[in-house]
């Protein structure tokens, strides 16, 4: 039976990440991060599958299991603890079929709507965006805290929220019900990524 997730902090990789993508990976892992998920739209199923392996490894030690953001044939093929689907990939059904039934299924739910549909073969939701951000290009439309709450009431299972995340976001969001922060940049963009995740688990254990 796999272990129940920690969701409280999930650190979402940036391919461009100044301190580099495993290095950073790895720092946000050791500063509290629960999950890693590897998302790197640019590179081919090749070279995004050696990657993970090599996150699948170097994470292994803290105990932070890998996802990979889209492609299930990567996370099949490179031992990682399963995926993350947007609206327009692959159902979580197929995944959960392809990958196992331990493998950690999240899907992306852009609105409340999406929450009180999703495929109940995914294991939790990435709700968002709360704010708008430059990281994703083609986000949606942003939620904010009210359209977050209403996202989480509808969900029927753990919700991370992602978008524009910060910490002095956490006592709110903690309070709208959700399981826990997804970031990219409050971690990539920082020039001690450890520090900054230990300061985002810190301020979800106060709020």
């Amino acid at each position: 039976m796999r272990p129940a997730p920690d969701y409280t902090l999930m650190y979402v990789t940036d391919p461009d990440a100044p301190g580099g993508l495993i290095e950073t990976a790895l720092a946000a892992a050791r500063g509290g991060a629960g999950i890693v998920q590897l998302r790197d739209k640019r590179s081919g199923d090749m070279a995004l599958a050696e990657a993970a392996r090599a996150l699948v490894a170097a994470l292994a030690p803290l105990g932070a299991p890998l996802i990979v953001n889209d492609r299930i044939g990567v996370a099949a093929a490179s031992g990682a603890a399963g995926v993350h689907l947007g609206q327009g990939d692959e159902c979580p059904a197929k995944a959960r079929a392809l990958l196992g039934p331990s493998a950690l299924i999240g899907l992306s739910v852009e609105t409340p709507a999406h929450a009180a549909d999703a495929d109940p073969a995914a294991d939790y939701l990435g709700a968002g965006p709360l704010r708008a951000t430059a990281t994703k290009r083609d986000a949606a439309a942003p939620l904010g805290l009210e359209g977050v709450a209403e996202t989480i009431r509808l969900a029927r299972r753990p919700v991370v929220v992602i978008g524009g995340v910060v910490a002095a976001d956490a006592p709110g969001l903690k309070a709208a019900g959700a399981a826990g922060l997804a970031v990219v940049s409050a971690i990539a963009a920082s020039p001690e990524p450890e520090t900054a995740a230990r300061g985002l688990i810190e301020a979800w254990r106060r709020a």
